[in-house]
């Protein structure tokens, strides 16, 4: 495990007080499971892609010579984890210029307004969930019952499907998967090294979230339809390397053990993501003999 260091210390004390700041409404996440605030050393996974998120609670830099993008930010503690970790790949915080997300929930947007604010970065966000970034997830169709559950954030640019991400000489590309959040989305990008290039696919996994009968959510009446668009548009990427929005999705931690040495091949798994996108199938398919 990492020993916090004073920029920790700092962080974690700037993160209070954008709690005072950014919105009077108070924060309260509703669960913490122990894997989502467990450290894990960051470490390269191919290219110029990185993993420097928890445990559990995936998160990835991606560096270019004109700054750096982060994918998502975990639980609002995650956010001196993933600064810790981005500085001991020797990469500098202050060099986070974009900021993604591939949900709006609080388990990826914890530490968002904290690291938008400490370095600058522009939020760039899928329209759909906009709205549930101004109010703090409170306005989610299914985690808006636990109320404000991280800071809101507005973002500096609205994605739509198909948008391109650029940054030096990255480009990636956003892919709308509606279902888990009304704007949850996938990311598809190229990274080299001295040897290969690998086409990535980042996928936020469409899980379902709600016990409701989708039928019976007024606030999303879209649902059924989303999720069905999400299943067969995912069905039909093609990429080298997959990767999701939790490790354990992707199964991480059998692909890759701390001190490994770099291995991008590690996470060439069609076969994985195959079976995984045959068992949200199933799940969805019986959710939808409830309407």
């Amino acid at each position: 495990m990492f020993k916090y260091s004073l920029h920790s210390i700092l962080f974690t004390a700037i993160l209070s007080l954008t709690s005072l700041t950014v919105t009077a409404q108070k924060v309260k996440e509703p669960k913490t499971d122990t894997n989502w605030v467990k450290p894990y050393p960051p470490f390269r996974i191919a290219g110029n892609l990185y993993y420097v998120g928890t445990y559990d609670l995936a998160c990835y830099l991606i560096t270019t010579a004109q700054g750096n993008i982060l994918i998502n930010t975990g639980i609002a503690s995650s956010g001196s984890q993933i600064k810790e970790n981005i500085e001991t790949l020797g990469f500098k915080f202050s060099d986070t210029k974009i900021l993604l997300t591939t949900q709006a929930h609080y388990d990826h947007m914890g530490a968002m307004a904290a690291i938008k604010k400490l370095t600058g970065a522009q939020l760039m966000v899928d329209e759909k969930d906009a709205d549930v970034l101004a109010t703090g997830g409170s306005s989610d169709y299914a985690l808006g019952k636990y109320g404000t559950t991280f800071q809101p954030v507005i973002p500096n640019r609205l994605l739509h499907n198909n948008d391109t991400i650029q940054l030096g000489n990255m480009q990636l590309v956003m892919l709308h998967h509606p279902g888990h959040t009304k704007g949850s989305c996938s990311f598809l990008f190229t990274v080299k090294d001295d040897q290969h290039s690998y086409k990535v696919l980042i996928a936020n996994m469409p899980t379902i979230v709600t016990e409701k009968k989708f039928g019976d959510i007024s606030a999303y009446p879209e649902i059924a339809d989303d999720y069905a668009y999400t299943l067969q548009a995912m069905k039909n990427i093609s990429f080298d390397i997959w990767l999701a929005s939790h490790a354990s999705q992707f199964n991480l931690h059998d692909k890759h053990k701390p001190d490994d040495v770099y291995n991008p091949a590690a996470f060439i798994d069609q076969q994985g993501y195959n079976a995984a996108l045959d068992d949200l199938q199933k799940q969805y398919n019986e959710k939808i003999k409830q309407l």
